[in-house]
């Protein structure tokens, strides 16, 4: 689940949030790629908060993930669910041959709309 388009109109202040990734709070990556989706997003809904934003606020994701097959986006739409509920933002999954740590399967950016 996604929107193609999303419109911010009177845009006066944006946060563009860095990869986040499955690594927990001891900076170690979780085990599966279920594990690490989860963990990613809770860790992109820290990054959000930080900024002021909600999730509401998000109007772009991009996703990579390592070795990506056809039965990786259920447990990927089924995490972005559990974040955003009905706000869909538009995203784009880029599938790559390796991220920024060994073992890494799944980082996820963003951009968020900060209220004035």
């Amino acid at each position: 689940g996604f929107s193609h388009a999303v419109v911010a109109k009177g845009v006066q202040h944006i946060a563009y949030i860095a990869g986040q990734g499955g690594e927990n709070k001891t900076g170690h990556l979780e085990g599966d790629f279920a594990a690490q989706v989860r963990q990613a997003y809770k860790n992109l809904m820290t990054a959000i908060k930080a900024t002021g934003a909600t999730p509401q606020q998000v109007t772009k994701l991009t996703t990579y993930v390592v070795d990506y097959e056809q039965s990786k986006l259920a447990v990927m739409t089924q995490e972005l669910k559990a974040v955003f509920g009905d706000h869909l933002p538009a995203q784009t999954l880029v599938p790559v041959s390796r991220l920024a740590l060994d073992g890494m399967l799944f980082e996820v950016d963003a951009v968020a709309v900060l209220a004035e």
